[in-house]
């Protein structure tokens, strides 16, 4: 029995300053924002930044006193954990009470838009693992996704054609293709 793992969403790093992280990750390494909030409960904000076609950072940072980051943030600015998506989450927590890991905070947000649970570090290598059951693009800029209902945009440019293809884990990876790529492309699609 294997987890009902996708992929690697994103890694959440936390930080003492997020007008700092911010600038990093958007003015210098060319981030898009996309869905950020904050937890008065838990006294933190966070925001999901997508980097280059399909890969995705989280900014983690305490808003008050009190704030669950206080105790890491303590020891350093860095990593805190790691999101993967699941098909799945009954399915993983099955898989995890088989193989005798323990798991925590078995939670469900905003009308079952977000269900997750963590593996603790000590059961994980060293890593905190959250592993989350959500549909990508909700919390994804418009900036980082193809319009429309098509799961395919394409564009001519000077060199070609450039293609976008919409993602199964969120966002958008895209091809550039030279005129005879292009055609030879069309070729396979029409099966010639």
């Amino acid at each position: 029995m294997a987890a009902p793992i996708l992929r690697i969403d994103h890694i959440s790093i936390a930080v003492h300053d997020r007008q700092k992280a911010e600038y990093f990750f958007r003015s210098i390494l060319g981030a898009i924002p996309g869905t950020a909030s904050i937890d008065p409960f838990m006294k933190y904000s966070w925001e999901i930044l997508s980097l280059g076609d399909l890969s995705r950072v989280e900014i983690l940072c305490p808003t008050s006193e009190g704030s669950f980051l206080d105790g890491f943030l303590e020891k350093r600015e860095g990593v805190h954990h790691m999101t993967l998506q699941t098909s799945d989450i009954e399915e993983t927590k099955t898989l995890l009470r088989h193989h005798n890991i323990p798991y925590f905070g078995d939670n469900e947000y905003g009308d079952v838009l977000w269900k997750e649970i963590f593996i603790h570090p000590r059961h994980a290598f060293g890593v905190l693992i959250q592993i989350a059951e959500f549909h990508p693009a909700d919390w994804l800029s418009d900036q980082a996704k193809i319009p429309g209902s098509r799961p395919w945009e394409v564009k001519q440019t000077d060199e070609g054609v450039q293609v976008e293809l919409a993602h199964p884990g969120g966002g958008k990876m895209t091809l550039n293709l030279t005129p005879e790529e292009a055609r030879r492309l069309a070729q396979e699609l029409m099966g010639r």
